[in-house]
């Protein structure tokens, strides 16, 4: 895997509405982030999940593991660093830190991906087109 995007990261100022009562992130926000940091690390690839999508191909999480280190509060700056895992199959694997302005962790996370025909709903292949991105 020979990507020059090893890694991307991304910074978020949390939102009143992502926090509970105490000011602290709601953890079912922690997923949205995570997406947000993937489809930037797509992005700033070339490739488009929206494209993705239009030909047919769509990419449901399969798996998802976080693990909170301490929490993250309303109007935080936190940053999200989004690395692929390894070379896409059917499937695509994401790592991810989460950090603090100081750059404490606050979360690991990583999340598995599966590519998916739209049409007969079934696992394919990492299109080629990704593949070539990934490995030039």
């Amino acid at each position: 895997m020979k990507s020059q995007l090893k890694f991307d990261e991304i910074q978020i100022r949390v939102r009143y509405g992502e926090t509970d009562q105490m000011g602290v992130v709601h953890h079912g926000n922690y997923a949205l982030y995570l997406e947000m940091g993937r489809i930037e690390w797509l992005r700033k690839l070339g490739i488009s999940y929206k494209k993705m999508e239009d030909s047919g191909i769509k990419l449901p999480v399969v798996s998802m593991m976080l693990s909170f280190k301490k929490p993250a509060y309303y109007d935080d700056v936190i940053n999200v660093k989004t690395q692929l895992k390894k070379r896409p199959t059917a499937k695509i694997e994401f790592e991810y830190e989460i950090t603090d302005e100081v750059g404490k962790i606050i979360a690991t996370a990583s999340v598995i991906l599966a590519f998916v025909d739209m049409k007969t709903n079934r696992p394919v292949r990492a299109p080629q087109y990704i593949l070539d991105v990934i490995e030039n």
